[in-house]
């Protein structure tokens, strides 16, 4: 039995993959760890919560001795690392608790996965899940490819750029089995409502009204977060160590553009006026230091391991949109913060 310790496997994208994971690996053995912060919702999982494959513990990348701990009992074979702070604002606003989750706590993992698997480093692996955002921000051509220069320009991308070069540095240093994927933004269900789609989805929904930065021109590349747990899938199964992967959707959006097809896909379902949605769209000061355009060349992927998205934008957002208005009770306990006092309760009462 394979023993894989999944980090923040209760937030968006880690709940997927950790989803994903049990259903199509009944012989692996899923830990997912992660601290239940305010990203993090064991509601995410309550479909696979009783499968005898899956196992939830509650702990801090940053702390030192729990991490020792956790792997001196589970001796785990491998890790797949997405634990991380990921708001751009939110760091703009407290940057150290980017550092320290995303950079200490990262070396927190690696250090103790060297210690615990000397000798045996070909048949164990440390997967660490990035984003595109390291890469800084592109023009109106070109793309983001894993030969990029890294060009961080927020506390967010500067603290998972740091990461990025921890991991590879382990590889190269202590000969650790490393890889590692760079995403191009994400959408789906279960995505916290604090980001662009869910957050105007809600907002559209309840007739409120629906920030855009500056004039809505940033560029952002989508992926469905389906497709992208299938390529951590792949690579973490098939990819060479010490390699790295951009995962994208070659399917770039302006935002403005974006939130006009989501207002009529939402005036089509709640049975509005053609535009009353878009009537709610209003403009903000824009962030500092906003990236204009991500692109992701995801080519190396498509030639090496076969992967392609498996469907359209349009198709993935008709999906997306579909699954917040049929899940109005997650929706409600997330923005009331009602979640994190129930499943907190639940487990502190095991």
């Amino acid at each position: 039995m394979k023993k894989i310790i999944v980090t923040g496997g209760a937030g968006f994208i880690g709940s997927h993959v950790v989803r994903r994971f049990v259903k199509n690996y009944p012989a692996y053995h899923i830990i997912n760890l992660d601290r239940l912060t305010y990203a993090g919702n064991l509601a995410n999982l309550k479909d696979i919560e009783d499968e005898p494959n899956y196992e939830f513990i509650k702990g801090d990348i940053v702390d030192v001795e729990f991490i020792n701990k956790l792997f001196a009992d589970e001796q785990p074979d491998a890790v797949i690392h997405l634990a991380a702070e990921s708001h751009v604002d939110r760091s703009i606003t407290n940057p150290l608790d980017f550092v320290l989750t995303n950079v200490v706590g990262t070396v927190n993992l690696l250090n103790t996965a060297r210690q615990v698997w000397q000798g045996k480093y070909n048949k164990t692996r440390f997967y660490h899940v990035s984003t595109d955002e390291v890469y800084g921000s592109l023009g109106e051509t070109g793309m983001f490819t894993e030969e990029t220069a890294y060009d961080p320009h927020s506390p967010y991308s500067a603290s998972k750029a740091s990461s990025d070069h921890f991991v590879r540095a382990y590889h190269d240093t202590y000969g650790l089995d490393t890889v590692i994927s760079n995403c191009s933004n994400n959408y789906g269900s279960y995505h916290f409502p604090e980001k662009l789609i869910p957050l105007a989805i809600n907002n559209i929904k309840r007739n409120k009204p629906v920030p855009v930065y500056g004039k809505g021109e940033n560029i952002r590349d989508w992926l469905w977060v389906e497709d992208h747990a299938r390529a951590i899938d792949l690579i973490f199964h098939k990819a060479k160590p010490g390699s790295t992967y951009n995962i994208g959707g070659h399917n770039e959006w302006k935002n403005i553009d974006l939130i006009n097809l989501l207002c009529h896909i939402l005036d089509n379902k709640l049975d509005r006026t053609p535009g009353e949605s878009a009537a709610l769209i209003t403009f903000v000061t824009d962030r500092a230091g906003h990236d204009l355009r991500y692109a992701i060349d995801a080519g190396k992927l498509k030639n090496e391991l076969g992967w392609v998205p498996s469907i359209t934008f349009e198709e993935g957002l008709e999906k997306t949109v579909d699954w917040y208005l049929n899940n109005e009770e997650w929706l409600n306990d997330v923005t009331s913060g009602h979640y994190q006092q129930y499943y907190n309760d639940q487990y502190n009462n095991r």
